[in-house]
């Protein structure tokens, strides 16, 4: 989406002209703005805000809703599954390129950790984000309204695995939720909530350092979070997390946030990968041995030329993604000009992390910050980055507004299943949530449905 946005920006003349066209093939009419889902989880920013709309912000540019099958570059071809290849039932289309931007990203890394694929729940998208904040609001209704100790216990706890940027940040703000939502059930405290962190590293959040993530954990543990540092997560069968340190918490939530992937789209092309299964880059951000062919964000295994260490390569984070497309889009400018090309070279700023409301920890040129002050430069960097004067208006309103008013506390669970009203009034039956993840599921000839349906198959 920026690099898109920046060819409209420095190609308007051409476009105009009609001397080239820009084709954005995409799964969803949005970019998501990721280093905001956990705040959109907690109810802090409005999920269309979270998102940046392509049709209206790439007005210059052509956008396909679909999935890009294969790829032919040798052919310069791409075949394109839309929303309506399966109605008309005549297979996916092909779309001829001069110059091909792969830049699908990342997908959950799920491990074969048995019961994770039935019942665990990803955080990479905002439906994932929004389906894990009706979720943990559904555990607290039922365990407010059953009878059953097990049942309770297992509905209060609530498991993260995976230390990183999303795994914390996703805990704290939920949690953060989760106490304040605690307030308006007559039986409940915020002490009955069980949270658990599983690391399988000595520490959390390695981007900002070692001392500030020590800082972490015990800002965690001073919420009465269980953090477990070097464990890991061996199974989560039969709704009973299994840590390798022997423990076994009976739990309904599972969120999965254990590293990453390359997008399988990158497996069915025949552009050069490295090992981890990510296009083999140039500093330029060419792909390498190719021509008319470029990549970045996360799909892409990009030198980084900064370091001193040999065959270093750039993280695939949000911070270099979001840095390389600007060179990107500047360098297929130039080759079209026959002009000479820039190489990716990024100077390590800082990181930043939320760890709930007004708590934070951020390592920001070369100062270390906690607390409130690295809260606050969490949102202000996040603000500044996130695309269009349009949602950077929204969001700041938003936050202005959750200052003033109190946080809101509805589960809308039932979005995910709208028509489960009116197939009842049709004459259908209402059956249970099976899945304990905020959906009304129909069950099947065969018996109720489990988890395997949840809203996080998507991110693993």
């Amino acid at each position: 989406m920026y690099t898109a946005l920046r060819l409209q920006r420095k190609l308007k003349p051409e476009l105009g002209r009609g001397d080239v066209e820009i084709v954005v093939v995409t799964p969803d009419p949005y970019m998501t703005y990721q280093p905001f889902l956990p705040e959109a989880a907690a109810g802090s920013i409005s999920p269309r805000h979270v998102v940046v709309p392509l049709r209206r912000d790439l007005d210059g540019c052509t956008i396909v809703i679909g999935e890009a099958r294969t790829i032919d570059h040798a052919k310069r071809t791409v075949t394109v599954a839309t929303l309506a290849t399966e109605e008309e039932g005549a297979g996916a289309t092909e779309f001829t390129y001069d110059e091909l931007v792969l830049a699908p990203g990342s997908i959950s890394r799920a491990l074969p950790v048995p019961g994770l694929a039935d019942f665990g729940i990803g955080f990479k998208t905002v439906e994932e984000a929004i389906g894990l904040r009706n979720h943990v609001i559904e555990q607290m209704d039922i365990a407010s309204s059953t009878r059953d100790p097990a049942i309770r216990d297992a509905a209060l706890t609530f498991v993260v695995v995976g230390g990183g940027y999303a795994g914390v940040e996703a805990l704290a703000e939920l949690e953060d939720m989760a106490r304040y939502t605690s307030r308006y059930y007559h039986n409940l405290k915020p002490e009955d909530l069980k949270w658990i962190l599983v690391e399988a590293a000595d520490h959390i959040l390695p981007e900002v350092g070692e001392e500030l993530g020590r800082y972490a954990v015990r800002e965690l543990r001073a919420r009465n979070i269980d953090v477990r540092l070097e464990t890991r997560l061996d199974s989560c069968e039969d709704r009973v997390a299994v840590l390798s340190d022997g423990s076994r918490f009976p739990t309904r939530t599972v969120v999965w946030t254990a590293g990453v992937k390359p997008a399988p789209i990158l497996a069915a092309t025949d552009l050069p990968l490295n090992e981890r299964g990510r296009l083999t880059c140039t500093a330029q951000l060419s792909v390498a041995g190719v021509e008319h062919a470029w990549s970045a964000g996360d799909a892409a295994a990009v030198p980084d030329i900064t370091s001193d260490e040999p065959g270093a390569e750039c993280a695939p984070n949000a911070q270099h993604a979001v840095r390389q497309t600007k060179v990107l889009a500047e360098n297929i400018v130039a080759s079209l000009r026959g002009e000479p090309l820039q190489e990716y070279a990024h100077k390590y700023v800082g990181s930043v992390a939320s760890l709930g409301l007004h708590k934070g920890v951020a390592h920001v040129y070369g100062r270390k910050l906690k607390g409130y002050p690295a809260w606050l430069m969490h949102r202000v960097y996040h603000l500044s980055r996130v695309p269009t004067f349009n949602r950077k208006a929204r969001v700041l309103a938003e936050w202005t507004l959750a200052g003033l008013f109190k946080r809101e506390i509805v589960s809308l669970g039932s979005l995910e299943h709208p028509r489960a009203q009116f197939e009842l009034a049709a004459g259908g039956r209402r059956n249970g949530r099976g899945d304990g993840n905020g959906a009304k599921k129909k069950e099947k000839d065969t018996g109720p449905q489990d988890g395997s349906d949840s809203g996080s198959s998507r991110g693993s």
